[in-house]
């Protein structure tokens, strides 16, 4: 194996970043224009529906979001001020503290959906059968194994 990546490697690395960024940008252009949060505000919320009543630990959320640390605490103070989030004291360790999803949470990651499930056809969708997505989902999964 080289240290150096094919021609085509690298080829397929640019589109893979220019589609990101396409795909992203569309979400969240339909996103604004609905009036709702960013992206990142979905991720986090549908994390913490997930999690049920036990919630997540900071760390856990960061692991499953793959955020910056100083990234997500100012984005969850930002949605516990909002009212979407809620931090308790951890009962397992007092320093700590656990982030559960609110009723006011549920109910904005649900109206979210829509709109990112419509945009999510927009950006990828429509460009491939179920079939052929399916294909560029495995092969992406090589990429990224856990998503």
């Amino acid at each position: 194996m080289s240290d150096r990546p094919s021609e085509a490697a690298v080829r397929a690395w640019a589109r893979l970043e220019r589609a990101h960024r396409a795909a992203v940008g569309t979400v969240e252009a339909r996103l604004a224009g609905a009036g709702l949060p960013d992206l990142a505000w979905y991720d986090v919320l549908l994390e913490l529906e997930r999690a049920g009543t036990g919630g997540l630990r900071s760390f856990q959320l960061q692991a499953a979001l793959l955020f910056q640390q100083y990234n997500l605490s100012r984005l969850v103070d930002r949605m516990t001020e909002a009212g979407h989030v809620a931090k308790a004291p951890s009962p397992d360790d007092g320093r700590g503290l656990v982030l559960t999803i609110t009723r006011s949470g549920r109910a904005l990651r649900r109206k979210m959906w829509p709109v990112y499930a419509l945009a999510i056809e927009e950006a990828v969708g429509r460009h491939f059968t179920d079939a052929e997505a399916r294909t560029f989902g495995d092969l992406l999964g090589r990429l990224h194994p856990s998503g």
